[in-house]
């Protein structure tokens, strides 16, 4: 299974955005999809119709019954309206985490090591990650294969990349393994100054390890979460979808894919 993290410690860049439109686009490709849940706030979950201040089971579970079986493992993820596409979902409880137990011996590595036990169902993974050092993100850190940063491109969010980024670096030394990012400017707005100019030093900055497209200002993102869709289903062929198309594609390796390749996204019935 390959994974994806999504991730940034600033608020607000477009986490849960990235992470649910990718997925719309890896259900029109009828990919089998695993998403995780690692944000108190539950954000992915509740985008996804669950309330995580009712459910009984989840992300918090693996923390706190370290013995669960790899047959309950499958029982805990829950469907979503994208076929193909199961729900490892948040709770509320998640934010206790790290007052309970910090990061003890092993407990960095707990979703890694449910991912590798479910690993054979599915094809793809995406997490979401709280905007916070500490267990689930180093946790997020040890269980995928490379991180996806969304930056809003404005002033305050490079000066938040560059925490992120140094942040990065420190979980990198505890875990003794490099990860590979990808820096997604996203929000961008050509038609200003300060974006155009946002997204020019962050280039100068980070280089390559910036994305050559961008995700745009597009006010159908709202439409598609007050619809509980990503908008790669709600409206896939909206400026907003075809950029996210253009990232997976990049992802996947097919940048040259054309979008007359893509099905339509299929919902379970």
């Amino acid at each position: 299974m390959k994974t994806w993290a999504v991730i940034n410690q600033k608020g607000g860049v477009g986490k849960t955005t990235t992470a649910i439109t990718l997925a719309g686009h890896l259900c029109s490709l009828e990919k089998r999809l695993l998403l995780v849940d690692l944000d108190p706030h539950g954000s992915l979950s509740a985008y996804l119709g669950y309330d995580p201040d009712q459910l009984k089971t989840g992300v918090y579970n693996l923390f706190v019954e370290p013995t669960i079986r790899q047959a309950d493992l499958a029982k805990m993820l829950l469907p979503t309206p994208l076929e193909n596409t199961w729900l490892f979902s948040a709770s509320a409880a998640l934010a206790t985490l790290d007052r309970q137990m910090g990061v003890g011996h092993g407990k960095g590595m707990v979703v890694a090591r449910a991912l590798e036990c479910l690993g054979n169902r599915f094809q793809y993974g995406i997490i979401d990650c709280p905007p916070m050092l500490g267990i689930l993100m180093i946790n997020a850190l040890a269980a995928c294969d490379q991180l996806l940063i969304p930056a809003q491109t404005d002033y305050l969010s490079i000066k938040g990349l560059d925490r992120m980024i140094h942040t990065l670096g420190m979980v990198e030394k505890s875990l003794a393994k490099q990860k590979p990012y990808l820096i997604v400017p996203t929000m961008y707005d050509k038609r200003t100054r300060a974006s155009v100019d946002a997204l020019v030093k962050m280039k100068q900055i980070h280089q390559s390890r910036v994305w050559d497209s961008v995700i745009p200002i597009d006010t159908k993102f709202r439409d598609a979460s007050k619809a509980g869709m990503p908008l790669s289903v709600y409206l896939p062929k909206s400026k907003g979808s075809q950029a996210y198309l253009q990232l997976i594609q990049f992802l996947l390796g097919e940048r040259q894919a054309g979008e007359d390749e893509q099905r339509p996204a299929r919902r379970i019935a």
